[in-house]
């Protein structure tokens, strides 16, 4: 598996121009209209390494919603951001977006079933449960995500455990409130990478196939439409830590997470396993 260090993800400085950041310029908000919200990562990314986001408001009475991708392009080198990441951005060359729907965002590749699956060869079952406690990775060829993060939290309420649930099993729209959603290229071969969109620890599939990675690549985000705020959620790389190994050890023998109630631990220690 490729090792990957992961750097603090911020947005850069330059965006478009309906976009405000926060302080820290982790969050990226569109102050008026439904455009010229393009935002791009500080740093270029390294192969394997995710930028990702979470969607925290949203805006009726628009068409359309987050839009993620890569380009070549170096921020500081635009005379102008573009008013839209597709087409505009996309038209000026070097540059790969995907527009998130509401359904549909899964890439059928060459030889899958029509359900997205892939056939069974062998005699191998492929569909293995999925276990969010258990697997600590989600894995696209040799590159490895820590899924810790990838799945968001609802806010905590009387039913969090249910929503929770909804979001492990990616059932929810990938457009709600709460969804987070990255994207990553992933080396394939000399010079040239594919790109892949994950939407709550689920692999879409490659995206954009064979981009040159002669140049530094970032992240694009574009905070369109019914998308009103994205905030970047920081994803750790490495050995896990103790504090980390005992939460999943308490939380993969739980029904849900609001059951930590009814185990005598300390407060902060609960309040911990219930909502990192």
């Amino acid at each position: 598996m490729t090792a990957v260090l992961g750097q603090f993800m911020e947005f850069h400085s330059v965006h478009g121009t309906n976009v405000r950041l926060d302080t820290s310029r982790t969050q990226a908000t569109r102050v008026e209209s439904f455009a010229n919200g393009v935002c791009f990562s500080k740093d270029p990314l390294s192969p394997g390494e995710i930028f990702l986001v979470e969607i925290e408001e949203k805006e009726l009475g628009w068409c359309g919603h987050l839009r993620i991708g890569l380009t070549a392009h170096d921020p500081r080198t635009l005379e102008t951001v573009p008013e839209y990441s597709l087409p505009d951005l996309v038209d000026m060359g070097d540059s790969w977006v995907f527009a998130i729907t509401r359904n549909h965002n899964k890439v059928i590749e060459d030889g899958e079933a029509e359900g997205g699956e892939q056939p069974n060869v062998g005699g191998e079952v492929e569909n293995k449960p999925k276990t969010f406690f258990t697997d600590t990775h989600l894995y696209i060829e040799n590159i490895g995500i820590p899924r810790d993060k990838l799945v968001g939290r609802s806010r905590p309420g009387r039913f969090s455990h249910i929503l929770d649930d909804l979001y492990k099993t990616n059932a929810l729209p990938p457009t709600a409130r709460r969804s987070r959603i990255g994207v990553v290229f992933v080396p394939k071969g000399q010079g040239c990478a594919d790109m892949h969109i994950i939407v709550n620890g689920e692999d879409m599939g490659a995206s954009a196939k064979r981009i040159p990675t002669n140049k530094p690549l970032y992240a694009v985000v574009d905070v369109f439409a019914a998308t009103k705020s994205v905030r970047i959620v920081q994803v750790e790389y490495g050995f896990a830590s103790l504090q980390t190994l005992c939460r999943k050890t308490i939380q993969k023998h739980i029904i849900h997470r609001m059951a930590l109630d009814w185990l005598e631990l300390p407060e902060l220690l609960k309040h911990y396993c219930k909502y990192e």
